[in-house]
């Protein structure tokens, strides 16, 4: 059975990943088939719990949208294993390179080979898309893993541990639980690789201790994603690609739009358009099913606060229902269900523009040229997603050219992350490496470079003693 670690000592921690190290000794190099195999059997367990997983969520959350978690978590594992599967073989075959006249006639490669143990760390926010992805594919590149589960989300855990434990041994996959105390043992074991998704604050504790072990780390953070409204667009369109990604999961995502950049003169039409939309969206929002909650009182509270010191600091605050609602009605709400709130008339001392938001609040800030809002842009740290709503492809490169950030949607929002075929990762504070399709195989694979030499020898040429005519001869080739 797949091993559930619960709030135990760092020994015991430091014994499961001795024991999947040794088990990864023994069988260092998985086949194509095998691989494949596990890859089946992850794919009809997503399948066949897809429900179970459906009800953990909702009893973590409070609610959760059906939808939320089958569109955001389920469908995007699937269509990762479909891809991996395509893809795999490909991926596993050596890569020739060219040796060069110097080493010829040696031949030159490179060879994929396991890791050995990965760590995933697994934030609350979409715990089954980002504990099975990364684990589809460490497995897809050889690897055993361990899976440190939030404890925010201890009824998708169980689900999940349950699951795991019929098809992998704990040898191959453990599942991790425990407190913040046992996230930070963990993320200093001596794995042969770290993916942690989470917060800024929490992965520079993350890669701090991983430097103790010289681990490599792949940093999938977050920060303040925004969305660049051009003057060229439609109010009305502009709103509709955008409000999904602020919906989605009421926000509590890594690449939500964290603010809106709109042109001065179109503030007020993008709050009027984005209200109409929502109540289209979410018709008697207090009852509606497909729009969830905020995961627990912690989250909630953290969000009331912002928006308490943004209201006292001036700044507008609009709910995307059009009904108004004071600060105490909000703070006093028991099941954490909250609407977008829209603020206007922000500044740069309200926390809202300071930290990343994860949540149901929208600041928009308004700019009189695009340039303006490019050198708001850079001016910041750079984001995990930037979205560009514009129609005009001159002002479409003229933000991607001049801007930072970990990946671009144009006319869109989040939907970059399920593209199976294209990496995902952040930028400076808002992450570090790639994973997703074949740049995942590669970061949790170890590109070991094989020169193979045959009974021919150049090599002797270059002995000493030195001076000879041949070697003199060579180095007038060479160096010029």
């Amino acid at each position: 059975m797949t091993m559930a670690v619960e709030n135990q000592s760092i020994s015991a921690l430091q014994e499961l990943l001795e024991i999947q190290r040794q088990q990864y000794l023994l069988a260092p190099a998985p086949s194509y088939h095998a691989r494949i195999d596990k890859l089946k059997k992850i794919k009809n367990l997503l399948l066949k719990n897809q429900n179970k997983f459906v009800e953990a969520l909702i009893a973590d959350y409070g609610h959760r949208s059906e939808n939320d978690t089958v569109i955001s978590d389920i469908l995007p594992c699937i269509n990762n294993i479909n891809y991996t599967i395509k893809h795999l073989k490909s991926w596993m075959k050596p890569s020739k390179r060219h040796a060069g006249l110097l080493l010829s006639p040696s031949k030159l490669s490179v060879q994929y080979q396991p890791l050995g143990v990965i760590g995933i760390i697994v934030p609350w926010n979409f715990p089954i898309m980002l504990s099975v992805g990364p684990l589809i594919t460490a497995i897809a590149a050889g690897n055993r893993a361990m899976l440190k589960m939030s404890e925010f989300t201890p009824n998708t855990n169980q689900v999940l541990k349950t699951a795991l434990a019929e098809i992998f041994p704990e040898d191959e996959v453990a599942v991790v639980e425990g407190e913040a105390d046992i996230a930070a043992q963990f993320s200093a074991l001596p794995f042969d690789h770290i993916l942690f998704t989470g917060s800024t604050v929490v992965g520079k504790h993350v890669m701090r201790a991983a430097a103790e072990n010289l681990t490599p780390v792949t940093l999938e953070l977050g920060g303040k994603s925004p969305a660049i409204i051009a003057p060229d667009i439609d109010i009305d369109t502009a709103v509709e690609r955008v409000i999904f990604g602020k919906c989605l999961n009421a926000g509590q995502i890594c690449v939500a739009p964290d603010y809106i950049l709109c042109p001065e003169d179109k503030v007020e039409q993008f709050v009027a358009a984005y209200q109409q939309k929502f109540t289209q969206m979410y018709p008697d929002f207090e009852t509606n099913t497909d729009y969830g909650n905020v995961i627990n009182d912690r989250q909630y509270s953290r969000l009331v606060n912002v928006l308490e010191d943004a209201q006292a600091k001036g700044a507008n605050i609009i709910c995307a229902t059009g009904k108004a609602h004071s600060m105490s009605e909000i703070a006093a709400s028991t099941n954490r269900k909250l609407a977008t709130q829209l603020l206007t008339n922000v500044s740069p001392d309200m926390l809202v523009l300071q930290d990343e938001i994860f949540g149901p609040i929208l600041p928009i800030i308004s700019y009189k040229s695009v340039n303006n809002a490019i050198s708001y842009v850079n001016n910041h740290d750079r984001p995990l997603a930037l979205y560009v709503l514009s129609f005009d492809n001159q002002t479409q490169q003229q933000i991607l050219q001049q801007t930072h950030s970990g990946g671009v949607c144009i006319n869109d929002t989040v939907f970059h992350v399920a593209a199976d075929d294209a990496p995902f990762g952040g930028i400076g504070p808002s992450g570090m490496g790639h994973y997703h399709g074949k740049e995942g195989f590669l970061t949790f694979s170890h590109a070991k470079t094989v020169l193979k030499s045959g009974k021919i020898n150049t090599g002797v040429f270059v002995h000493p003693p030195y001076g000879t005519a041949i070697q003199k001869a060579l180095m007038t080739f060479f160096l010029r």
